[in-house]
């Protein structure tokens, strides 16, 4: 079976991927060996995404708005505050700017993307489907699957998150290290509307988001407590647990109930030495993995997706090999100092916040409110959170490659 790009690994990032080079005709075989029964359950799991507004933008050029269309809550703004004193930092554009991004259950995303993958011409998605051999030559890449058959393409792409073994099998060194904390994943109906206001609540142990859902009176909430705690909280049963989360919003969104199961994951930074070896590109966590302090996660793989894109059409416009060196070397300078810049940069808050006494939170609440102050200063963290600063992939403003 042959096709322009092999992609391993079949989250939210690959699909993306695959969907983009399809819109500008090259065509992507997906492999992966989740059972699609499972990715696709209709029931929410209390997972949910912030599609920063460029990345909006690019999901609706290449076909999948009127998919998505009424199924993530707009983020009309973003609360910043040290725990819960006042002195909060408000990002709220001007009212024709737009939305500063989107919340989506994760399983809407994964639903549309899995719709128009099936849909499309130039996708192929196998799955479940684990390959078992994998060669990469001057001549393109092969790829032999557990079932016998054999793929074949000029570039393989791996976005099999951050345990990727394509990485590992490139011999690509990874800084990494791991926080002392556990994020836990909840979901809440609440007895006030939360207004499509976004909420960071720094405390010394970690933060902690309210994250808007569909319809008004739903949050997806991520609360980093520290590994010594997480076990604690999730023992809790319902009622012991929402009167915890009560105690950390401080009746901001009055009664609540929790709407999905619980889950947690622990906190951890990595960071590819590069995202390139001979005929290979690494997106998404494959390449990076951060702290989810600013929600950018999956917006960091998403301008991955976008920029490889770019350069793949550019190259196949140009009559070269889709796995020439030199493609690949312009896809490394373009995404490897943007995804060390933002890693470094969400590596820096958690542990500027994570300091605790009275003169480190003087000194956050002033640098908060500094930020408030001043407006150019502002504009660029909130260019930061639409995810529209650097060198923009055409595909985050809307344009066609």
């Amino acid at each position: 079976m042959q096709s322009d790009v092999i992609i391993l690994g079949g989250g939210l990032v690959g699909l993306t991927l695959a969907l983009a080079l399809d819109a500008h005709g090259l065509t992507a075989t997906i492999v992966d060996p989740a059972d699609p029964a499972a990715v696709l359950a209709p029931e929410f799991d209390g997972r949910a995404s912030a599609i920063a507004s460029a990345s909006w933008r690019m999901l609706d050029a290449i076909g999948l708005g009127a998919r998505l269309a009424g199924k993530g809550c707009p983020i009309a703004s973003i609360r910043v505050s040290d725990g819960l004193a006042p002195g909060a930092l408000d990002f709220e554009p001007a009212a024709d700017d737009g939305a500063l991004g989107h919340m989506f259950e994760n399983r809407a995303l994964r639903q549309a993307l899995h719709a128009a993958a099936a849909e499309a011409a130039g996708v192929t998605l196998l799955m479940p489907a684990r390959p078992v051999a994998t060669e990469r030559g001057a001549d393109g890449v092969e790829v032999r699957l557990e079932d016998g058959r054999t793929l074949r393409a000029p570039l393989l792409v791996a976005a099999e998150g951050r345990q990727s073994p394509t990485r590992q099998a490139a011999g690509i060194q990874v800084a990494r290290w791991s926080y002392d904390h556990v994020a836990i994943i909840a979901a809440v109906e609440h007895e006030r509307p939360h207004e499509n206001i976004a909420y960071e609540i720094f405390y010394p142990e970690g933060p902690f988001a309210i994250l808007p859902m569909l319809p008004g009176t739903r949050s997806a909430l991520v609360w980093s407590v520290t590994r010594a705690q997480a076990p604690g909280y999730l023992k809790l049963g319902p009622r012991g647990f929402v009167a915890e989360l009560a105690r950390k919003m401080g009746g901001l969104l009055g009664d609540m109930r929790l709407i999905a199961p619980l889950s947690s994951y622990p906190l951890g930074f990595h960071h590819a030495a590069r995202l390139t070896a001979e005929r290979l590109a690494l997106v998404g966590d494959a390449g990076h993995g951060i702290h989810p302090i600013a929600g950018q996660g999956l917006n960091l793989g998403l301008r991955d997706a976008a920029a490889l894109t770019e350069v793949l059409v550019d190259g196949a416009r140009l009559g070269l090999d889709l796995g020439d060196a030199q493609l690949m070397k312009r896809y490394e300078r373009w995404r490897s100092l943007d995804t060390f810049l933002i890693a470094a940069s969400t590596d820096g808050l958690a542990r500027l916040f994570g300091i605790p006494g009275r003169p480190a939170a003087a000194v956050r609440r002033f640098g908060l409110s500094a930020v408030q102050r001043i407006a150019p200063l502002k504009n660029m963290f909130m260019a930061e959170a639409r995810g529209e600063s650097g060198d923009m992939p055409k595909l985050l403003t809307g344009v066609a490659v």
